[in-house]
C-alpha cells in the first residue's frame, strides 16, 4: 500500500513541476515579446525569475496577467491573419477569374486562341488535350 502511494505522489510531484515549468517559460516568453516594457525591466524580471522563481512568476502573472493575455491574443491573432493569406496565395484566384483575365488578354490581341483556349484548360483543371466547352 505504501507503494501505491510513494508512486501517486511522485506523479503529482511531476505534474506541479511541469506544470510550473510551462508558467516559468510563458512567463519568459512573455518577458521578451512586450515591446512597452523596457529592457532594464525585462532584466529585472529575469533576475528575479532566477533568484526567487515562484514568487516572481506569481507576481508576474498578478500584476502582468492581463496583459500577457492581450499579447497572446493580438499574436494569435496576427498568425492567423498571416495564415489566411498565405493560404490565399498558395489557393490562387477562381476559375472564373483567371478564364476573365485570358479574354481580356485575348481581346486586346495579346495573346491568340490556341493560347487562350490552353489558358482556359489549365484554369479549369482539363487535361491539355481535351477541348473546353
Amino acid at each position: 500500500m505504501n507503494s501505491f502511494w510513494n508512486f501517486f505522489w511522485l506523479v503529482i510531484e511531476i505534474f506541479v513541476f511541469f506544470a510550473y515549468l510551462m508558467v516559468l517559460f510563458h512567463v519568459l516568453v512573455d518577458i521578451f515579446r512586450d515591446r512597452t516594457l523596457s529592457g532594464g525591466f525585462k532584466a529585472l524580471w529575469i533576475i528575479g525569475l532566477v533568484f526567487i522563481p515562484v514568487i516572481t512568476a506569481l507576481i508576474y502573472l498578478i500584476a502582468r496577467g492581463r496583459g500577457m493575455a492581450e499579447r497572446e491574443h493580438a499574436r494569435a491573432a496576427s498568425a492567423q491573419q498571416r495564415t489566411e493569406g498565405y493560404l490565399r496565395d498558395v489557393v490562387g484566384r477562381s476559375a472564373a477569374t483567371e478564364i476573365a483575365d485570358a479574354k481580356a488578354l485575348l481581346e486586346s490581341g495579346t495573346i491568340t486562341q490556341e493560347e487562350f483556349e490552353q489558358l482556359k484548360r489549365q484554369a479549369l483543371g482539363a487535361p491539355s488535350g481535351q477541348p473546353v466547352a
